[in-house]
């Protein structure tokens, strides 16, 4: 018998797993997509260390729409398997991080991204704490 404090558990979790999984799909497609687009920033090259640019072949211009492209697919990959897409998008994030860090700039915006990597972390275990809707999933 579930009692009802077990049953508002369950339901938080739901709704914490829900928010997550729709927050790191939303949120990676719409920075990828802005990498072609430039409405939140039309300089998205400044966030990309020398380090990293020499060592990628192109431009800068041309290493951010490659991270668009895996930041589009980040976040359909969490919304197909938030399991394997929320671990994905925390590597993602650290990789930034370790990015930002080195610039020797952007501190805060590390600070940001490593509490998004410890949200995503989150949402890969409430996925691997749920049930599979079809068994045998």
């Amino acid at each position: 018998m579930t009692t009802f404090t077990e049953t508002l558990t369950e339901r938080g979790t739901d709704r914490a797993y829900l928010l997550l999984r729709t927050v790191f799909t939303v949120a990676p497609i719409a920075f990828g997509l802005d990498k072609f687009l430039g409405i939140l920033t039309d300089d998205w090259e400044k966030y990309l260390a020398p380090w990293i640019n020499d060592i990628v072949p192109g431009s800068a211009h041309d290493a951010m729409l490659v991270v668009g492209v895996i930041e589009i697919v980040a976040g359909v990959v969490v919304a197909v398997d938030a399991r394997f897409g929320a671990l994905l998008v925390a590597a993602w994030l650290g990789g930034i991080i370790v990015d930002l860090v080195t610039l020797g700039d952007f501190y805060d915006v590390a600070l940001r991204d490593f509490g998004l990597l410890a949200a995503a972390l989150a949402l890969a275990l409430l996925a691997f704490e749920r049930k599979p809707l079809h068994p045998g999933a």
